[in-house]
């Protein structure tokens, strides 16, 4: 997970090349967008599906970066939470008489920033 700096007071966390679909991860990561960090990870930690607990530790990335520079972490709330497309392997599934049919395994690109309010 990547971490950066954008203005003043927010931070960044990235999980690329995320082994999930970004229609599915989209579901979760418009669950917390606007929440209060610990609020977002307390949702997350009851979602039954697969991209909360990935999800989750972007989210915790994000934290310990804006930990780092030494904000208040009772006031960092989720700023932007998106899922991006990252690229797809493709994959062949044999057929009946010998042909082959594609599959797409897609991958996202998980972004959270975070600020103090």
């Amino acid at each position: 997970m990547a971490e950066a700096t954008t203005q003043e007071g927010t931070w960044i966390a990235k999980h690329r090349f995320a082994r999930i679909a970004p229609r599915k991860a989209r579901l979760v990561m418009g669950l917390v967008r606007e929440m209060h960090c610990q609020q977002a990870l307390d949702v997350l930690k009851f979602n039954p599906r697969r991209a909360s607990g990935m999800i989750s530790q972007v989210i915790k990335s994000a934290m310990a970066n804006a930990n780092e520079k030494e904000a208040d972490m009772r006031r960092l709330y989720v700023v932007e939470a998106r899922v991006d497309e990252g690229p797809s392997m493709m994959r062949w599934r044999p057929k009946d008489r010998g042909r082959a049919h594609p599959i797409e395994k897609r991958t996202s690109h998980l972004i959270v920033r975070v600020a103090q309010r």
